[in-house]
């Protein structure tokens, strides 16, 4: 059987005394949060305007709209759109919320190296999302099966928020 030895060590935290940090007050504290949502009518409004975008620049197109939580809140394909066209719609809306950038730049990053990251969190960097942006809060994303589907996104986007929202986060 193997002897144990006991030894007197010091640990790091008795090596360097910090001062513990100032407790906050229950007056101070922030226990809640306010959060803008995505509502239905708005997530149906943004698909209708990307359709309307979409037959005007003789599109076909599905989409996929997420709340900040990732969940569905609107999808729509339009006729004659591929079978799989809301499946990439949403993996796009997934990419551009988790990364809260539009999956065009993240596919860039991807490509060049910078971040292999969304590779293997099992992602869908491909362009064609935006994350839906209110004072700096993401709000939601929407995915768009198409090489113009960030077009498509933010035409309706634009549409829908009039300007207030934005898709890019600080």
């Amino acid at each position: 059987m193997g002897v144990m030895l006991l030894l007197p060590v010091q640990s790091h935290a008795q090596q360097q005394a910090r001062p513990a940090p100032a407790k906050q007050g229950v007056g101070d504290l922030k226990a809640t949060r306010d959060i803008k949502i995505i509502s239905s009518a708005g997530a149906r409004a943004m698909a209708d305007a990307c359709s309307a975008w979409a037959e005007q620049n003789k599109k076909i197109v599905a989409m996929a709209i997420l709340d900040w939580g990732g969940n569905l809140i609107e999808s729509h394909a339009m006729e004659g759109a591929p079978m799989n066209a809301i499946d990439t719609a949403l993996l796009k809306a997934k990419s551009a919320l988790r990364w809260r950038r539009p999956t065009s730049e993240t596919n860039k990053m991807v490509r060049n190296g910078e971040n292999l990251a969304p590779t293997f969190m099992h992602d869908f960097p491909q362009p064609g999302a935006l994350p839906i942006v209110i004072n700096g809060q993401v709000i939601g994303a929407m995915g768009v099966s198409s090489g113009d589907g960030e077009k498509c996104a933010q035409a309706a986007i634009d549409a829908v928020f009039n300007g207030q929202a934005t898709t890019s986060a600080p």
